[in-house]
C-alpha cells in the first residue's frame, strides 16, 4: 500500500492475527509491504488496515463487501482470470463510446455478488498503465507540475517517477478496481505501454530513443515504478528476501533515508544490462504451473542473422529460465506472455518475413524500408523473433509429448496486447502429442480498437492474406516452424476478460464481456470452450 507520509502500517485479520510494518520511501512517496504469516491454506479472512491508530480500510460506507486475504489451497480447483490493456475511464458515457466498458470494474462487481470457491488468481499481463496515451486528468496533472521543462520531455507523456506515481494512483483508485485488487491475489507483468509504445521493438528503435534527452529518465522512472507498484507483489516472501533491491530498500529505511537513488540505479541497470535482473516469475497453484515471462525488458536485439540467437524475445537468460521451468509434472502448464505466441497465421508470416528482410534476406537495400514497416505496423510479437518462436515451440512439444517429465493434460499460452480475443488450437507438423496445446488471448480490458483498426485486423486473419504470407516467408528463406495452428473462429473485438477453470485434468476457457455497458452492468459469458 501507499501512504501520504511515513508511518507504521498495521493489518488486523478477523482471526486476530496482526502484522505491523514500517513504510519505506522512494522519491518522496511512502510504501509498505505487509507480510502475514502462519495462515491456514484455503482461508478467506476479512481484514482492516490501520495507519498508526487510525483505521483507513475498509472505507466508511463503501458499497463493496469487506476485503479478504485469500490463501491458496493446493488441493482445490483453480481459476485464472487474465487480461491486459486497461485505460481507466470510470465507465463514463464518453469513455464507453471510445474505449468500451471496463471489464476490470465489471469483474469487481461480479465477484462482489457471487461466492468464490477454490483458488482464484487474477493475472494482469501488460499495459496496466498507459504512460504514453494519457487521459485528461493525467494531462492536467502534468500541466500543473511541469512549471518549466528544460529536457524536452513530451507534454503528453509521463517521464519522472512522481508522474508515474500519479499515473498509478489514477489507474487504481477507482473504488471498484481498488476493491478488486484488495481482495483477489494478483500477478502482473509489464508490456510496452507501461514504459512506451513499441518498447524494445528493435535495435534501431532503441537507438532512436537513446537520442532523446529525456529517455533515460523515462525508462529509469518507468522500471523503478513498475518494481514498486507491480513487481514486488509477484514475489513470495522468500523471493523478496533474496531480491537485491529489497535489501537496499530495507537498508535505506533503517537509516531513515529516501531510497530513490537506489531504485534509479537498479532500474537503469536492468535496462542497460538485461541479464542483471530477472522479471519472469513462476507460481505453482495446486495442479497448475504458471510461468509469467518477461517478453519486453530482457529482449536481445541483434541485427544480424535472425537464426543465430542474437535476436530473441526473451534474451539468453530468459530462455534459460523458461527451459528450466517449462517441464512436465503438473496437470496443467500455463505460459503467460504479454504478446501472443500464436498470432493469426497471416500476421505471424508477415512478422517472420519482415524479420528476415530486416536481417538482410533481400539485400542491404531492403533493410531500411523493412525496419520502417516493422515500426509502423508493430511487427514485434513472437513471429518477429523466429529464433525464440522455434525454441519455445520445440519446448512446448517436448512437454506435450512427455519428453520433459509426465505430460500435462494441457499446455496453455495466455496472452493479451492485440486488442482482440481468440482461441487457436495448435498441433505438431509431424507426430502427435499427449497434451492439448492452445493459445488463448483476451484483450483489451478497457481499450477497444477503433472501427478502422478492427477492419484491418479482421482482414489480416483472412485466407488470402494467409496465402500471401506463406509465399513471402518462403521467398525470404524463413524456416517452417514445428507447430501448425488456426483460429477457432473470427477474432472478437469487444473488451473482454478471460478465465480458465481447472479441475483435475479438465480445463475450460471463458471469455466475459459486457454487452450493455454502464456503471452497474455485470459481465456475461460470451464464449465457453473445453480445452
Amino acid at each position: 500500500m501507499e501512504t501520504d507520509s511515513p508511518c507504521d502500517v498495521r493489518v488486523r485479520l478477523e482471526n486476530g492475527v496482526v502484522s505491523t510494518t514500517r513504510t519505506f520511501t522512494v522519491h518522496g512517496h511512502h510504501y509498505a509491504v505487509c507480510e502475514i504469516e502462519g495462515l491456514p491454506s484455503g482461508a478467506a479472512l476479512t481484514y482492516e488496515v490501520f495507519l498508526g491508530e487510525d483505521r483507513v480500510w475498509p472505507e466508511p460506507e463503501s458499497p463493496m463487501p469487506p476485503s479478504v486475504v485469500r490463501t491458496l489451497d493446493q488441493a482445490a480447483p483453480t481459476r485464472l482470470l487474465y487480461g491486459s490493456c486497461h485505460t481507466p475511464t470510470g465507465d463514463t458515457p464518453e469513455g464507453l463510446v471510445r474505449y468500451g466498458p471496463d471489464l476490470l470494474r465489471a469483474t469487481a462487481r461480479r465477484l462482489a455478488a457471487e461466492p468464490v470457491e477454490g483458488n482464484l488468481v487474477l493475472m494482469l499481463i501488460g499495459d496496466q498503465v498507459y504512460a504514453d496515451e494519457l487521459q485528461e486528468p493525467m494531462r492536467a496533472f502534468l500541466h500543473q507540475v511541469r512549471e518549466q521543462d528544460d529536457d524536452g520531455a513530451p507534454d503528453d507523456e509521463v517521464v519522472r517517477y512522481g508522474e508515474y506515481a500519479e499515473l498509478y494512483r489514477q489507474a487504481w483508485s477507482d473504488p471498484q478496481v481498488r476493491w478488486l485488487l484488495s481482495t483477489v491475489p494478483t500477478l502482473m507483468v509489464f508490456d510496452d505501454h507501461d514504459i512506451r509504445d513499441d518498447w524494445n521493438t528493435s535495435a534501431a528503435w532503441r537507438r532512436s530513443m537513446d537520442e532523446r534527452p529525456w529517455w533515460r529518465t523515462r525508462v529509469t522512472s518507468g522500471l523503478g515504478a513498475y518494481w514498486v507498484y507491480q513487481h514486488v507483489g509477484n514475489l513470495s516472501p522468500e523471493a523478496r528476501a533474496k531480491d537485491p533491491l529489497w535489501a537496499e530498500l530495507k537498508d535505506h529505511d533503517e537509516r531513515g533515508e529516501d531510497a530513490g537513488a537506489a531504485v534509479d540505479d537498479f532500474a537503469w541497470r536492468a535496462h542497460a544490462e538485461p541479464s542483471s535482473y530477472r522479471w519472469s516469475h513462476r507460481h505453482d497453484i495446486g495442479d497448475v504451473r504458471v510461468l509469467v515471462t518477461d517478453a519486453r525488458c530482457g529482449r536481445a536485439l541483434g541485427e544480424g542473422d535472425p537464426s543465430d540467437g542474437s535476436r530473441s524475445i526473451l534474451g539468453p537468460e530468459g530462455h534459460a529460465w523458461l527451459d528450466e521451468n517449462l517441464t512436465g509434472g503438473p496437470e496443467h502448464v500455463v505460459v503467460a506472455s504479454t504478446v501472443p505466441v500464436l498470432l493469426p497465421p497471416a500476421v505471424h508470416n508477415l512478422e517472420a518475413w519482415n524479420e528476415a528482410v530486416c536481417g538482410g534476406a533481400w539485400g542491404s537495400a531492403a533493410r531500411r524500408p523493412a525496419e520502417k514497416l516493422r515500426q509502423a505496423l508493430d511487427l514485434e510479437h513472437w513471429g518477429a523473433f523466429q529464433y525464440s518462436f522455434h525454441r519455445l515451440a520445440d519446448a512446448v512439444l517436448e512437454v506435450a509429448r512427455g519428453e520433459r517429465g509426465p505430460a500435462p493434460a494441457t499446455v496453455l499460452l495466455l496472452s493479451g496486447d492485440v486488442h482482440f480475443s481468440y482461441l487457436a488450437r495448435a498441433h505438431p507438423r509431424s507426430g502427435g502429442t499427449t497434451s492439448r496445446v492452445t493459445q488463448l488471448v483476451s484483450s483489451a480490458l478497457c481499450n477497444q480498437l477503433p472501427v478502422n483498426f478492427r477492419r484491418a485486423a479482421a482482414l489480416s486473419a483472412s485466407a488470402p492474406f494467409h496465402l500471401a504470407g506463406v509465399v513471402m516467408t518462403r521467398l525470404s528463406g524463413v524456416r517452417r516452424g514445428p507447430l501448425r495452428w488456426r483460429l477457432a473462429e473470427k477474432p472478437y473485438f469487444g473488451n473482454t476478460i478471460g478465465e480458465v477453470a481447472f479441475d483435475g485434468p479438465e480445463a475450460r476457457a471463458h471469455w466475459y464481456h459486457c454487452p450493455r455497458g454502464g456503471d452497474a452492468a455485470l459481465p456475461e459469458v460470451r464464449r465457453s470452450v473445453e480445452l
